[in-house]
């Protein structure tokens, strides 16, 4: 059982339990790709098998997010599991549909963001919640996101609530950007619900939870329509093109991470037996071919 299965997260839940519970079910080696915070929800790719080598190739990928954002209060965390530090006033007019959609709207494009204290990025060797927690400060660098797209949902006037959709290159902290966009409305706030629908080439709506995982662990038929094997990620990512055919010789020197003279453009591809098997992955860098992952 090689490949992703796409998990549907609940909340309250870190993205460690999920990669712990699919494991205990499938019995597989398994990892993550792309970190939930505990208190959100939604689409969590498992890498499963031998499928956790592939973690390195979709580091890149571009998230989508539907978000709730409450006005009004700030929170240490940015999120609603935090503790209030400020509360504020929020005007009607600040709420006006054409004032928040010109707001939005200047989100889209490449920008810098500033990641929140309350999050796992190292700093020294140490993670930034861990010197936030003993109210230590320690100085960010902004770094470069890009939002691609920004769509307003509705406007809850009454309880100061905006809903939107977001989709964001990796990298971008949904937090901060819900503070940022409070700021700009003239107020302050914080990221009240979060739930991933996208990553990459993944979608919520093919994604199965861990109940019915668990419900399902001994039916291996049903199990494998949620695994979506390794040669398909490619062939979605990078086409049908990108294939190499090996005879028995060369597959053998192949599979024993001896690399092979090609004369291809450089980046990675599928490998085939002489039989027309999917064996594996293969890069090609310098007009060589070396052995990225053998099944």
């Amino acid at each position: 059982m090689d490949g992703i299965i796409l998990i549907n997260k609940e909340k309250n839940c870190t993205s460690n339990n999920v990669v712990n519970k699919v494991k205990h079910i499938l019995n597989e080696k398994t990892g993550h790709i792309g970190t939930l915070d505990p208190n959100a929800t939604g689409l969590l790719p498992i890498l499963v098998g031998k499928g956790t080598k592939l973690s390195q190739y979709l580091i890149n990928h571009d998230k989508e997010y539907e978000v709730e954002l409450k006005l009004g209060i700030k929170t240490d965390t940015a999120d609603l599991e935090g503790k209030i530090i400020e509360e504020k006033e929020v005007a009607d007019n600040l709420l006006e549909k054409e004032k928040v959609l010109d707001v939005l709207n200047g989100f889209i494009g490449k920008q810098k963001q500033v990641p929140p204290m309350y999050s796992a990025i190292k700093v020294n060797g140490k993670k930034l919640y861990e010197y936030a927690r003993k109210n230590v400060q320690i100085e960010l660098e902004a770094r470069e996101i890009e939002i691609y797209e920004i769509k307003l949902g509705t406007i809850n006037q009454k309880e100061n609530i905006i809903t939107f959709t977001v989709h964001c290159s990796k990298g971008t902290y949904i937090r901060s950007l819900c503070e940022d966009i409070a700021q700009r409305l003239g107020t302050i706030g914080y990221m009240k619900e979060l739930n991933r629908t996208k990553v990459g080439i993944f979608n919520i709506e093919n994604s199965i939870s861990v109940e019915e995982l668990e419900q399902n662990k001994n039916n291996p038929e049903e199990l494998n329509k949620y695994i979506i094997p390794i040669e398909r990620i490619f062939i979605n990512i990078y086409g049908n093109n990108n294939c190499i055919s090996l005879n028995d010789r060369k597959l053998g020197l192949f599979s024993n991470g001896v690399k092979l003279t090609y004369g291809l453009s450089e980046g990675l591809y599928r490998i085939y037996n002489s039989k027309g098997v999917f064996i594996g992955i293969g890069s090609v860098k310098d007009k060589t071919l070396k052995r990225e992952i053998v099944l």
